[in-house]
């Protein structure tokens, strides 16, 4: 009994793991800024954590823990060094709009 139900919940683990990996997916796509690909290559790495972690579990090899473990590890950094990335071209981005502002219409003065 406690078999079939361990199982079951795996089951069902798996498939809300796959359906976020979808809706990740999704997010990477159409995203409409850097950030918002940032955050769904992050959720991507921890969505893959969760695999490995539910492997674990299911196989009853703890060595997928420690996959699982560096993999979180190497994600941070990446999502940590995506994230400077995606700063620094938005301050650049300002930096170039600031220094070359539109043309304004300018009025002409009145004769008196």
């Amino acid at each position: 009994m406690t078999g079939d139900f361990f199982r079951a919940a795996i089951l069902v683990a798996v498939a809300l793991q796959i359906s976020g990996l979808g809706l990740a997916f999704i997010r990477l796509a159409i995203g409409p800024s850097g950030a918002d690909r940032v955050v769904a290559l992050d959720m991507l790495a921890i969505l893959m954590v969760g695999f490995a972690a539910l492997f674990a579990l299911e196989s009853g090899e703890p060595s997928f823990l420690d996959i699982a473990i560096a993999l979180a590890l190497v994600s941070f950094l990446g999502t940590v060094a995506l994230a400077r990335y995606v700063v620094a071209q938005a301050r650049r981005e300002e930096a170039e709009q600031q220094a070359d502002p539109p043309a304004e219409a300018e009025e002409p003065e009145e004769r008196r």
